[in-house]
């Protein structure tokens, strides 16, 4: 795991070293359960532990739309269900954060993160000064060749995928549901995943831009995320 993380970390800040904008923009995607957002964290973590420039984590998460949002679409029942699929983000909204990124880089910004206990995102829950010179998005769908979502994948300077089986995927998300508390048994988990993360898993495989960086899947816990 530290060993993939290392050279990640190294490429990433040798790349900025050399980058004549005032950001860089790393976008690293995987598949719900592929260690995408542990991955990012300790990248995180050894580029602010070894370099002058200042690196930020911002997850794609927060840009959910809300539950009160997704009870106003036209098939609310399906909306909730099917939560976390590309359709249920305020795409828009996350590509004008992205833009801003660059365009706004002289100011402070804020980004919204996301509160898994009310499970709804909370706003301006990450400051990022103008002395944060790289940046680290994470999601399910920053490599997604879909309207929207490949736009906003251009507008990357270095792109990372994590790689994973998918059915290794998808029992890692069914024991997370059980260790969550949100299921019951292993077999109520796997049918949870089955109705939305492994067919949102599928797409992001079946529908993957060509990274500049394929990194392999590090060994999972429960405390992983997404």
């Amino acid at each position: 795991m530290e060993t993939e993380c290392s050279r990640l970390a190294d490429t990433i800040h040798q790349l900025a070293q050399n980058h004549h904008k005032p950001r860089y923009l790393v976008a690293i995607g995987g598949s719900p359960g592929s260690g995408k957002t542990t991955t990012a964290k300790m990248v995180t973590h050894l580029l602010n532990k070894g370099s002058v420039k200042r690196t930020a984590l911002i997850s794609m998460d927060g840009f959910h739309l809300s539950r009160a949002a997704l009870d106003k679409l036209p098939d609310p029942e399906m909306a909730h269900a099917r939560r976390g699929a590309p359709w249920t983000f305020d795409l828009p909204r996350f590509q004008d954060f992205v833009r801003r990124l660059y365009t706004w880089a002289n100011a402070v910004l804020t980004a919204p993160t996301f509160d898994h206990e009310v499970k709804d995102p909370v706003e301006d829950g990450i400051i990022i000064t103008p002395d944060t010179s790289i940046i680290i998005l994470e999601g399910n769908y920053l490599l997604l060749n879909e309207p929207g979502w490949r736009d906003i994948s251009s507008l990357f300077d270095y792109r990372v995928f994590i790689n994973i089986d998918l059915q290794e995927a998808r029992s890692r998300v069914a024991k997370r549901h059980v260790h969550a508390g949100i299921e019951r048994t292993l077999e109520e988990g796997l049918r949870r995943v089955d109705g939305n993360d492994y067919l949102n898993g599928l797409l992001i495989h079946e529908k993957l831009l060509v990274p500049d960086m394929f990194v392999e899947s590090i060994p999972w816990s429960f405390t992983e995320a997404s």
